[in-house]
């Protein structure tokens, strides 16, 4: 019983990595924007969160900084594809490229480089609950901002005015033009956003979750992620829900490892990869229903004078 409790918390750990970036390609993808640098701009917030944690020792100062370099590669991206009109799905590899080898050159230094030991978090009371209470109520504040985004996220685009301006921008960017709005600065300002919340995943794995420095660490996590808003059909409350299911399929392995599966650990590690092409095969049986839940000019190139 206790070692499904331990599950289940690296179940919330590693899907908070996942949610927290698939947030942000959502919020991307809710304006029409496809950005497949995710992995480059997670690895490279990665690093910089990481070498702010060694140089301060605030964690926080480590998240910031991550969301920084988010949010710089983001608005590259941005001002390439949304003002210059640079094809999304070209541009993208290159940033994510980009970011795989600049976060390999900048980190060297910074391999044997040792973290300071993480406070113990523990909500009162629930935390000592028996077996689940270290699983569920001993997390990392940002397990629970998480979610708290979520909700946040869900009355944004639903609720808000803003929220429905940023969704015609991507269901119909002419007729939001027609109607004086901003386009090409709403689009930036999402995307900027976006990447923001890339950096804060791709900075929480280098600080808290795996608290050192390695090239590639990132390891495929901001592809799984852009796999989530699809297989989310584009609802935040549907991704929170898919990153949990490939948080726990990623610690899947080291569950069966630790009960002495006789199973080789490559295949093991393949599962996450494996439950990700799975799903979007399924998902992907019933084109009309993507069509009708994804944005209308996701991908597309806007033109204001068109």
């Amino acid at each position: 019983m206790e070692s499904y409790a331990l599950l289940l918390g690296a179940t919330l750990s590693a899907g908070t990595v996942l949610a927290i970036a698939a947030l942000g390609l959502l919020i991307n993808e809710k304006a029409g924007i496809v950005n497949l640098g995710a992995e480059g701009m997670m690895l490279c917030a990665a690093i910089a969160g990481f070498a702010t944690v060694v140089h301060t020792g605030n964690t926080w100062l480590g998240f910031a900084a991550g969301m920084a370099a988010g949010a710089l590669l983001a608005a590259i991206f941005g001002v390439l594809v949304i003002w210059l009109n640079t094809n999304q799905y070209a541009t993208g590899l290159a940033l994510s490229l980009f970011g795989v080898g600049f976060s390999a050159f900048a980190g060297i230094s910074y391999v044997q480089a040792k973290l300071p030991e993480l406070p113990k978090y523990a909500i009162p009371l629930l935390g000592d609950i028996p077996v689940l209470g270290p699983a569920l109520f001993r997390q990392h504040p940002l397990v629970y901002l998480t979610m708290l985004l979520v909700a946040g996220l869900i009355w944004f685009l639903y609720r808000s005015r803003a929220g429905l301006v940023l969704r015609s921008v991507g269901e119909s960017p002419e007729s939001a033009h027609a109607l004086g709005y901003p386009v090409r600065r709403i689009r930036l300002a999402a995307v900027v956003a976006g990447g923001a919340l890339c950096g804060l995943a791709g900075a929480y794995i280098s600080t808290v979750y795996t608290p050192l420095w390695v090239e590639g660490m990132v390891a495929g996590r901001g592809w799984i992620a852009l796999a989530l808003t699809t297989f989310a059909t584009w609802r935040p409350a549907r991704v929170l829900l898919g990153a949990y299911l490939f948080g726990g399929v990623t610690m899947l392995q080291f569950h069966l490892q630790a009960t002495g599966v006789q199973v080789a650990s490559q295949l093991l590690s393949m599962l996450p990869y494996v439950a990700t092409i799975v799903v979007l095969a399924l998902i992907s049986r019933n084109p009309t229903w993507i069509r009708v839940n994804m944005p209308a000019s996701l991908g597309k190139p806007f033109y204001p004078g068109s």
